[in-house]
């Protein structure tokens, strides 16, 4: 196609200038080269284009009137194309991706700028939810992947396991600061509420860096990420309580940008933490 498309073009030029001379000026290639392609698309069409007239001046044949009307538009379409794909690869492609608490403060801030890098020819777009929400959200199909804490599972959806996290103990008296039900935390520290028969008083905070922000205030006890526990005293808990980072997404919608995005994903975190 693009070799059919050259010698048209070339065509195009022989004809407009009736001159094989001035065609091969314009189009930055010696005369046998315009003469040797135009012979070309003769060969191919099986049909006379020009009637050379002396040594310079040639004719079109009826034949080229023709071809050179559907020539033009071939050409056109063809340059339309080209432009229209360039357009379409430069256009970003958004990436939507949801991240648990913890994960989106003290891990995302690592992986994202590798991401960044990685993928020029994408948008992404974080937001900051609980696991029970990032799972929602990729059922939803408002996410193409998210990062939770919480061994959640769905149909139709891809759990991957990425790296360990240890929950700790940081104990300032009363109250116990907890996370939601919906929260990844939340069902460890209600386990460790269970086990330890704790009944004493519970303040509800829906988003664990004021949690973290109030402990170091000395203000209430509450079960965090090790990672979170920079720079306060606290207590190693059990191995019941290490969890694990996982990446969710959908098992029914799949494209090749954001496929080797979350591979990318998977392996780097698994890398890095």
């Amino acid at each position: 196609m693009i070799i059919i498309l050259k010698l048209l073009e070339t065509f195009k030029t022989v004809y407009e200038t009736k001159s094989f001379s001035k065609a091969s000026k314009i189009l930055f290639v010696s005369q046998p080269t315009v003469s040797s392609q135009i012979m070309q698309l003769e060969n191919d069409l099986n049909i006379k284009l020009f009637i050379r007239n002396g040594r310079q001046k040639i004719l079109a044949t009826p034949q080229a009137d023709i071809l050179y009307k559907r020539a033009i538009d071939l050409i056109d379409d063809w340059e339309d194309l080209r432009q229209e794909i360039r357009h379409d690869a430069d256009k970003k492609i958004s990436c939507d991706i949801g991240a648990s608490h913890t994960f989106a403060i003290y891990l995302l801030p690592i992986l994202l700028p590798k991401l960044y890098k990685k993928f020029p020819n994408i948008h992404f777009t974080i937001r900051m939810m609980n696991s029970m929400e990032v799972l929602e959200s990729i059922e939803a199909s408002n996410l193409d992947f998210g990062f939770i804490e919480k061994p959640l599972a769905a149909s139709n959806i891809k759990r991957t396991s990425l790296c360990d996290d240890q929950l700790v103990l940081v104990d300032n008296g009363d109250p116990w600061l907890v996370r939601e039900p919906s929260s990844g935390v939340y069902y460890y520290t209600k386990q460790y509420l269970a086990e330890n028969n704790i009944t004493e008083p519970k303040m509800e905070v829906k988003n664990n860096e004021m949690i973290v922000r109030l402990l170091k205030q000395n203000f209430g006890k509450s079960i965090i990420s090790k990672r979170a526990a920079e720079g306060l005293d606290y207590q190693m808990l059990n191995y019941k309580y290490e969890r694990k980072f996982y990446l969710m997404r959908s098992e029914s919608h799949h494209f090749d940008d954001i496929d080797e995005c979350i591979n990318y994903t998977i392996k780097t975190c698994r890398g890095l933490f």
